[in-house]
């Protein structure tokens, strides 16, 4: 006897489950520029490798005879699948059912605590999450008929945090995103969101218009400009959802499977031996002029390599992910194009980097132009201080192998951000290279301000002083009491570090494994 007639209806199931919210509601979805989780997750995912998990879940009704009268899905789809061929878990909100809320069934398929979650934690795979949903209601509460305390039940964040621990995490924000969804955008160790289809808050506008009397746009409140550039609660900016996919692919081509493996090696064919002359002369013999620093650290890495991470927020540091001959590594560089001086966000941005760095063992290569912290009154009460010596103690708890290339400027406070103290201390400079507690400049006046003032010519004095203070600042003197490891032609800097990059990579894979830092940051 065969089962063809539950095989049937198992497939007419399915092609309910297909439909999303209906014709109408996909419409809708459409007509904002938004594709469907289901289209997502085939846009994303290569081609024909998605094998989706609870399929059949949702909410149906059955006639007297116990035949389905109708049969609504739960808004979320989730399961497996492959990216640039490796196995990854996929999960993400269904807005044309409900707006993407929970169905209230006893598991969950995804959000906090969901199943997509423990399968990636289980199989330690990377997890990427397509988030457009706005989370709870109020309504919860007539249906359960009480209301529940945050964090109930499996509405808890722990898997998320034991995620972060382990395996990749990527959070993409694709449509209006509050409440539980917000979290878990942010539960993500990158981040990105579709310009002008995506917003993230605490809560929306109507609730903001209720509480204080002003009425935004959901854009005015949570958009790219407020998320991303403003606030950094948003990694990255994608302009369309196709860019979207792109990122989040190239973004986990740097990434290994989980902190017990290594990243993927992709060697296209750079020399390690490139040397670019425009090395010699991007730097100007005048340290207030500026220069490409983007441009500089493209010269130096596997070409086409270089994937910048927040790119909009805290503009004074650069991170980016690139390769040298291949081996992935960490990019934190000064950025002279908007001075250079470590201000709070950019303080941040650099801390935050580095963890993710010593998280997937990426060694770090650090480019040093920068001036020092910055001052003033505004940025006191921005706590620049404590924002700029929590970076150095992030930075003194990596494990990761790091190099300095002292470009130019390295000053101060800022300046020993760039520095591995924790390590090799391994430093290199260029002969445009400058260094020390402060610039010669700025502090002659103060340390020798009675001899100046006493002098016949003080202005001629202080001339004197700084003349003589600027030839014992030459680099090479530096180089001569072994005080920089090395001083070298910047022509000379890919090959110089693509040799020690590939001598550490057993050292790499000795420290596998998740890795636990002690004490509480500043």
């Amino acid at each position: 006897m065969s089962w063809q007639p539950e095989i049937d209806e198992l497939q007419r199931r399915r092609q309910l489950a297909e439909a999303c919210g209906g014709t109408e509601a996909v419409a809708k979805h459409h007509a904002q520029g938004k594709l469907t989780v289901r289209e997502r997750v085939a846009a994303l995912a290569d081609p024909g490798s998605f094998r989706e998990v609870g399929k059949l879940a949702g909410k149906a009704t059955y006639d007297s005879a116990g035949q389905l009268k109708s049969f609504e899905p739960a808004p979320y789809v989730m399961g497996i699948g492959r990216i640039n061929g490796r196995p990854v878990a996929i999960g993400g909100e269904d807005y044309t059912i409900r707006a993407g809320t929970g169905f209230g069934s006893d598991r969950r398929k995804g959000g906090q605590g969901g199943f997509i979650e423990d399968l990636a934690f289980e199989y330690r795979i990377p997890l990427i999450n397509l988030i457009d949903g706005t989370g709870g209601t109020v309504n919860t509460a007539k249906r359960k008929g009480y209301t529940v305390v945050p964090g109930y039940g499996q509405d808890g964040i722990e898997r998320s945090v034991e995620l972060l621990g382990q395996v990749p995490v990527v959070s993409a924000v694709m449509g209006t995103t509050a409440g539980g969804p917000s979290m878990r955008a942010i539960l993500a160790h990158w981040s990105i969101m579709v310009k002008g289809t995506g917003q993230i808050f605490a809560a929306g506008p109507p609730v903001v218009e209720r509480a204080f009397g002003e009425k935004l746009h959901k854009d005015e409140l949570g958009g790219t400009k407020v998320a991303v550039d403003t606030a950094g609660t948003i990694d990255n900016v994608a302009e369309n959802e196709q860019d979207c996919f792109e990122q989040i692919r190239r973004f986990l081509s740097y990434m290994p499977q989980n902190v017990w493996e290594l990243p993927p090696v992709e060697n296209n064919g750079d020399p390690v031996d490139r040397c670019e002359d425009a090395l010699a002369s991007i730097v100007p013999r005048s340290n207030r002029q500026a220069y490409n620093m983007k441009k500089l650290v493209g010269m130096i890495v596997d070409r086409d390599s270089f994937f910048e991470i927040q790119p909009t927020f805290g503009k004074a540091v650069i991170t980016a992910l690139a390769r040298m001959n291949g081996k992935v590594v960490g990019i934190i560089a000064s950025n002279p194009m908007v001075g250079g001086i470590m201000d709070f966000k950019a303080a941040r941005k650099q801390g935050h980097f580095a963890e993710l760095c010593d998280m997937f063992n990426i060694p770090i290569i650090l480019f040093a132009d920068i001036p020092g912290l910055m001052v003033g009154r505004e940025s006191e009460a921005d706590a620049i201080l404590r924002e700029g010596v929590r970076t150095r103690y992030i930075l003194g708890q990596a494990k990761v192998p790091m190099f300095t290339v002292i470009v130019r400027k390295c000053y101060g406070v800022a300046g020993g951000g760039f520095i591995d103290r924790a390590g090799l201390n391994f430093k290199i400079a260029w002969p445009s290279g400058e260094w020390g507690s402060l610039p010669v400049e700025g502090g002659v006046k103060a340390a020798y301000r009675r001899e100046i003032e006493s002098a016949p010519d003080p202005a001629a004095r202080e001339r004197e002083i700084e003349a003589e203070l600027k030839q014992l600042a030459s680099p090479f003197r530096t180089a001569e009491a072994f005080a920089i490891e090395d001083l070298i032609d910047p022509r000379e800097t890919r090959p110089y570090l693509c040799q020690f990059i590939e001598s550490m990579q057993g050292r790499l894979a000795s420290q596998l494994g998740p890795k636990y830092h002690a004490g509480v940051r500043p």
